[in-house]
């Protein structure tokens, strides 16, 4: 699918154009073109590219064989720019879904490439009809609006990722499984994939907000400056999450290790306690010995009720030594 929109210099909007109304748009220097690819097979786009927008083979290669971590690319005339779109899903193994966003920024065009849909550019394509002050204010602040709407649905993600930590503490302290230790991992792995997507980007906005690049108004770099910001202290946050799982997994094994505590600790004490009456019966029970006395009374019912009577206070004398040495 291919979406265009078309701001020309009677500021009115045109929206889907054809694709041969794509060079008499750019030959407007006035005016302001969007052109959005998502989903369209490479063989079709690279001669659109070429063509018609005069891009460099490596930057289409680039944008249309490749995947690159978010990276911006000075071709003088216009910046390559690799941003990551995110999306958290509970149900998959990795939890994280990234989408890379391909976009090409000129003086008075973007053309932004994508397999598959992005909400955040849905959202800006959805108000972009009815507030032309995207287009009108150029295509460098389209560009900066583009990237604080992706920015922004990150913190969704932040907060479900967190939520999911929360859950998962509270089950290592109240119902500890033995394959919590997977969940922790996948959450690891999320958290760590998340990073890697921050930590790029982030200096990629940089980039956009401290160098000198000729499509991008000095005026405007306050705006790719604040998205900066927001993704510096989305770095801090993920870091933190880090920290968290981490910390989430030494409780996990410490929990784990205190339940195996108590088990052997109760094991431990039963043996104990019946220790004596093994010791008396099977000392008794040797043959090696002759009866001190008749043995109808060595086996009668006296015999029996005295061995007995002292089989069960001796586990409680056992006891009461174990509680006041405190081993117990």
């Amino acid at each position: 699918m291919i979406r265009s929109f078309y701001l020309s210099k009677d500021s009115q909007v045109k929206t889907d154009l054809d694709v041969s109304e794509y060079a008499p748009a750019l030959q407007d220097m006035d005016g302001m073109l969007w052109v959005d690819f998502q989903g369209t097979p490479p063989q079709d786009d690279e001669p659109i590219f070429r063509d018609v927008f005069k891009f460099h083979p490596l930057a289409i290669d680039d944008a249309l064989q490749e995947s690159h971590v978010p990276k911006v690319d000075d071709w003088e005339t216009y910046l390559y720019i690799v941003i990551h779109a995110i999306s958290y899903n509970s149900q998959a193994d990795e939890e994280i879904e990234t989408q890379e966003l391909d976009i090409f920024l000129g003086t008075n065009f973007v053309v932004t490439h994508h397999d598959k849909p992005i909400d955040a550019l849905d959202r800006v394509a959805d108000v972009l009809p009815r507030d032309v002050r995207m287009l009108r204010n150029g295509s460098d602040h389209l560009v900066y609006r583009l990237m604080d709407e992706i920015v922004s649905s990150y913190m969704p993600v932040v907060e479900s990722l967190d939520n999911a930590i929360d859950l998962i503490e509270d089950e290592v302290f109240n119902h500890p499984r033995e394959d919590m230790v997977e969940d922790i991992f996948r959450l690891k792995r999320a958290v760590l994939h998340l990073r890697r997507i921050i930590g790029p980007q982030r200096e990629a906005l940089n980039k956009l907000a401290r160098d000198d690049y000729h499509v991008i108004d000095s005026h405007d770099r306050v705006y790719f400056r604040d998205v900066y910001d927001h993704l510096v202290r989305l770095y801090d946050i993920a870091e933190s999450l880090r920290d968290l799982v981490s910390g989430t997994l030494d409780t996990y094994l410490s929990v784990v290790n205190n339940r195996m505590n108590d088990i052997m600790k109760t094991l431990t004490g039963i043996t104990t306690l019946f220790m004596p009456i093994s010791f008396v019966a099977g000392f008794y029970g040797m043959n090696f010995f002759s009866p001190v006395l008749d043995s109808t009374q060595w086996t009668g019912k006296y015999m029996f009720i005295t061995m007995l009577v002292t089989m069960i206070i001796l586990p409680i004398v056992m006891f009461l030594y174990v509680r006041h040495k405190k081993w117990m």
